[in-house]
């Protein structure tokens, strides 16, 4: 008899048992399948390097994206690969799962930013652009041009010498990082167009070229036009002519620069960019060049022209002598009355 009482409460404590553990695991698979609480102003989860089990409950409570959160080590003796979470950035979406949510911090595959930078823009425009960016480690705002350029190893100013592009990174990269990898990728382009660029051209170094670029880049924005646009600049050079382009006269007048160049700007003896008054090219580039203003650069069209000026329809007219020329800019003149 009492040999009977006891088989039955060990196989009650049993059913009790195995209920038990039955019904948790019942309820930590519902907890795996549970949404979080992704909203507009939650959506990109940080997690901190070192962050423990107990952070992370604090940290998923405080940002209010997961209800019973206490159960998470719970969840964790049940499936322990959800618990080599990685520290990072992660981007959350609508209607993610618990478990979605833990394998893709235990994926560290961070979210991917992205930062345009727009070719004719100058040095000092992709700086403000990358201190307004989030997610980025701000290192360089108190820097100046030439300390920015050391930092890249180009000797001088880093006008130019950053190509334009979408550059993805991951949160907390170095401002610096980003600017190393725009200024490895000019660099390439430009030795790459250098060596295969036509014969016959005035330019004394590839950085010669990178100049001629960034003016191309600021008197056209067509593409039909840059060949012709470059071998204005071209023949002019070999011709020993000023190349009087307005953008040089802009750049050098910096802040100063009101919208409108006046007679006085023209004959400017102090800006070392005015092209009405120096031989030659300017001292540096005046804007980040695209690749098809290097190629044009590079492989100017085959023409006679000296002159061109803007037809009031987007484009230019180019000459090849002064008074052609003179017509055009009458021309321009009427259309814009």
């Amino acid at each position: 008899m009492i040999k009977k009482i006891f088989l039955y409460t060990l196989l009650t404590l049993i059913v009790i048992v195995v209920g038990s553990f039955g019904i948790c695991y019942y309820s930590l698979q519902q907890f795996s399948k549970q949404q979080i609480n992704v909203t507009p102003n939650n959506q990109m989860f940080v997690l901190k390097k070192g962050t423990s089990i107990h952070q992370l409950i604090t940290q998923l409570k405080e940002e209010k994206l997961l209800d019973r959160a206490f159960l998470l080590p719970y969840l964790y003796k049940l499936d322990p690969s959800l618990s080599s979470i990685k520290a990072g950035t992660y981007q959350l979406h609508p209607h993610m799962t618990v478990e979605e949510f833990l394998r893709l911090l235990v994926s560290g595959k961070e979210s991917n930013f992205s930062i345009q930078f727009v070719e004719g823009k100058r040095a000092k425009d992709w700086l403000k652009v990358i201190q307004n960016t989030p997610y980025i480690q701000q290192t360089l705002t108190e820097k100046t041009d030439e300390e920015i350029a050391k930092l890249l190893g180009i000797e001088g100013s880093i006008e130019g010498w950053l190509t334009p592009d979408t550059y993805l990174y991951t949160a907390d990269t170095l401002d610096i990082n980003i600017l190393k990898r725009a200024h490895m990728t000019m660099k390439s382009n430009l030795q790459k167009i250098w060596d295969n660029r036509d014969s016959d051209l005035p330019y004394q170094s590839p950085y010669e070229m990178l100049i001629i670029a960034s003016i191309i880049e600021k008197e056209t924005g067509l593409s039909s036009e840059r060949a012709n646009v470059a071998s204005v600049f071209v023949n002019r050079l070999k011709a020993k002519m000023k190349l009087q382009t307005d953008p040089t006269i802009i750049y050098g007048l910096g802040d100063n620069y009101t919208g409108v160049i006046r007679r006085i700007d023209l004959t400017d003896t102090e800006n070392p960019y005015n092209t009405y008054v120096i031989d030659g090219l300017p001292p540096t580039p005046i804007a980040m060049p695209s690749l098809a203003s290097l190629e044009a650069a590079a492989h100017p069209a085959k023409t006679n022209y000296l002159f061109f000026v803007a037809n009031g329809t987007g484009g230019h007219t180019f000459s090849d002598n002064y008074g052609n020329h003179q017509q055009a800019v009458n021309e321009y003149r009427r259309l814009i009355k």
